[in-house]
């Protein structure tokens, strides 16, 4: 374009868009090549090497090189002619003209991406120019050719430092001026607008190196918003006006505290570090405070920005946030609170990226960070998002049942509310899965029952709890045990505090009362296989909740202080868990207190002293079984809920367990007692359902009914585990006496 075409656009009002300002940008640019290319005139006289220009240096161009001492490019005065003064005259027009178009186009309200990032990113004039120069040869290549033209070197198509500077800057003192503009800590390079290369051997000098927009600046320059996709799969952006769901009344007051702490200060580096389990609502508090300032807010899931290259990703994630102009929220923060290295060094570099980019940052952990130390520089405010606690669950259960618009009848939201700890989030994932669960059934059913709620609380529980105890699947029944109907109460009398726990302690204010011990804790003593683990089963079962089984050889450890660290993420996981806790064997592990009389007794004390602590904090539903209540501290007895002694089965019992271990497929032949058989043999249930097996399995291999035989034989080998074994007389059934065990 010649300054005379130039000049005919000058003097219209303002630009109609962005490209047309851009279009203007390019008339500038090209004004700016034409003047460096009449201050570097020819570079050499003809010659028939002049197709090798780049490749081959000659001696008319040493020479001078070596004449000059400062580097300057030629001055005004020293290049002749009239065009040059024109051009510069028709160019100091259009700067003035582009300036003021855009000065309007801003008092419009035409949105200008490069005037949006002068202002984000706090960019000088020169800066902004860097950005449009690196622009051109994505938007025409004819660039290219000039850029190469101007460095006198075919391959060398993008625009380097010094080019940009010749362009731009007249005189050593504004170059080196300008060289802070290309440092790597400078808003260009540091939020990641530029990018420069060094060559393939890396060893350029700062002025040799190129200058390059990624794709994401240029499709942004040019209007559009769409996110980068390096970091696309990490984040969610939510817009203002977007709805959003409503926050809990006892968070309204958090919201009101943050307001009137923002509004009392200045908005600079200000960050909410949000602690408490999925779905507490963490997430939907940064929206609803982000809708209240009028800002788009970016969710960024810290766990998946660990997947590629750390530091970068952060940094496209800043650079997106100010490009939005959004506030941000780091979710999974835990993935960054251990003690590695590696990971506090990422944290301090994500913190001073969030410094950088938002003046208002979310941070959402599962537990509280203590992050104090790294947030010296910025204020900050801590904020638990605890669960709700049952009475409140009960509600929520109840209006979001209704916001699902589903039809049911006879569902017990106290008892929901009772045995599963849930936050507003985890109910609302249980509520679709259990819809999910009604319209699979054959037919599909549109009404939601207990067992599908049960089920789906059941798979939203967190199951890190597996990796630390063995989950037993329930398979007996109230109809499968032989108790003493008082035992068979106490057990019943378990279920119902566990499922009233909501109306006693929530709606009756007994919570109120208790400042710990709101969970239910049971002891189950008695000789081996009188039915301690059965009846968990049955109460799992008859809860409809999970039920794992603690593995004592993985919790006590012969090293000072490690097994309280395994119960306390034993305890940890549990609550997540919504389980039922069953330690067996508790004797080994909650053994009597002892006198202090060496070191090793003071830590064994230690440990039971931990444990009572977090038997106290923990509030779901924990059964201990032992074989010896007196190996048992009183202190610990003390503080359980239940003690339900599993005595050792009489006569009548015995006949009862008799009875009830056969499945309905197995036959018996006519002649077997089984009155006799528990009258003779004084057996636990444990022992009973070994000998019927063993006898089962006799019968299969002779094809016959179970017989006296098999019985007697299965009896004596069961004698034989048990160190007692059987005389011949003994292994005979007496229907009058019995045998002594």
């Amino acid at each position: 374009m010649t300054s005379t075409s130039v000049a005919k656009e000058i003097g219209a009002s303002t630009y109609a868009h962005n490209w047309k300002y851009l279009c203007g940008e390019l008339s500038r640019l090209d004004l700016l090549i034409r003047l460096q290319l009449l201050r570097q005139g020819d570079k050499q006289p003809a010659s028939p090497l002049d197709q090798f220009r780049g490749l081959v240096l000659f001696e008319t161009e040493i020479y001078p090189l070596l004449n000059s001492s400062d580097g300057d490019s030629a001055k005004p005065e020293d290049i002749g002619g009239s065009e040059y003064q024109e051009l510069t005259e028709t160019l100091g027009q259009l700067e003035t003209e582009i300036r003021e178009r855009r000065a309007r186009m801003a008092e419009d309200g035409t949105y200008v991406p490069l005037a949006h990032l002068a202002h984000a990113f706090q960019l000088s004039k020169f800066e902004q120019d860097c950005l449009l120069i690196t622009l051109a040869p994505e938007l025409n290549h004819k660039y290219e050719k000039l850029y190469a033209y101007l460095h006198d070197d075919v391959t060398r198509k993008k625009p380097s430092v010094d080019l940009v500077m010749s362009l731009l800057l007249r005189g050593t003192d504004e170059r080196w001026a300008a060289r802070a503009a290309f440092d790597p800590g400078a808003s260009l390079f540091r939020f990641r607008l530029l990018r420069m290369h060094d060559g393939v051997d890396g060893a350029r000098p700062l002025i040799s190196r190129f200058l390059a927009l990624d794709d994401r600046m240029v499709s942004f320059l040019l209007g559009s918003l769409d996110v980068d996709a390096r970091i696309e799969s990490a984040i969610k952006y939510f817009s203002p006006q977007e709805t959003v769901p409503k926050l809990p009344p006892e968070q309204e007051s958090i919201r009101n505290a943050v307001h009137s702490h923002i509004h009392g200060g200045n908005k600079q580096n200000f960050i909410i570090c949000c602690h408490g389990s999925y779905g507490a609502g963490k997430k939907t508090f940064a929206r609803n405070l982000a809708n209240d300032l009028g800002l788009p807010l970016i969710i960024a899931d810290v766990s998946k920005m660990l997947e590629g290259p750390f530091e970068e990703t952060i940094w496209l994630l800043g650079r997106e946030a100010l490009l939005q102009s959004s506030l941000l929220c780091l979710e999974n923060l835990d993935a960054l609170l251990t003690e590695e290295a590696t990971a506090k060094s990422r944290l301090e570099a994500l913190l001073e990226m969030s410094r950088a980019c938002s003046w208002l940052v979310f941070l959402c952990s599962t537990r509280q960070a203590n992050l104090h130390r790294l947030l010296q520089q910025s204020r900050s405010v801590d904020l638990p998002f605890p669960i709700p606690d049952a009475g409140a669950r009960k509600q929520v259960w109840k209006t979001l049942l209704a916001e699902f618009g589903e039809t049911t009848t006879n569902l017990d939201f106290g008892s929901l509310a009772s045995k599963f700890r849930f936050t507003t989030g985890q109910i609302k994932d249980a509520l679709g899965v259990a819809h999910n669960l009604a319209q699979l059934r054959t037919p599909p059913d549109n009404e939601i029952g207990m067992k599908d709620l049960e089920a789906a609380c059941r798979s939203q529980s967190n199951h890190k709890l597996g990796t630390l105890a063995r989950k037993v699947t329930p398979v007996h029944s109230w109809g499968d045990i032989v108790l003493p109907e008082n035992l068979l109460q106490q057990l019943r009398e378990i279920c119902q505090r566990v499922v009233h726990r909501s109306r006693v302690l929530g709606d009756w204010g007994f919570g109120r009362k208790l400042s710990l011990g709101k969970g239910i804790n049971a002891l189950f003593a008695g000789p081996s296989g009188t039915g301690k683990t059965m009846a968990t089963e049955i109460l799992a079962s008859e809860l409809g909740i999970d039920l794992y089984k603690i593995d004592l050889s993985g919790v006590v450890s012969k090293y000072i202080g490690e097994t309280e660290k395994n119960l306390d993420r034993v305890f940890e996981a549990a609550e997540d868990a919504n389980a039922i806790l069953f330690f067996d064997e508790a004797d080994s592990l909650f053994g009597k207190r002892s006198e202090v009389r060496d070191s090793h007794d003071r830590y064994a004390n230690i440990e039971i002293s931990y444990l009572l602590q977090k038997m106290e904090e923990y509030e779901g539903l924990a059964i201990l079984a032992t074989n010896l209540k007196a190996n048992l501290d009183e202190s610990f007895t003390r503080r359980l809920a239940f003690t339900v002694h599993f005595p050792f089965p009489d006569h009548a019992s015995r006949r009862l367990i008799w009875e009830k271990i056969w499945p309905a497929e197995v036959v018996l032949d006519n002649e077997v007692d089984l009155d006799c058989l528990s009258r003779q043999f004084k057996l636990s249930g444990g022992n009973i359902k070994n000998v019927a097996l063993a006898a089962a399995f006799l019968a299969a291999e002779d094809e016959t009914p179970v017989t006296v035989a098999h019985l007697l034989h299965a009896t004596g080998r069961e004698y034989q585990k048990l160190g007692k074994p059987l005389s011949p007389d003994q292994m005979v059934l007496n229907a009058y006496e019995e045998v002594p065990a």
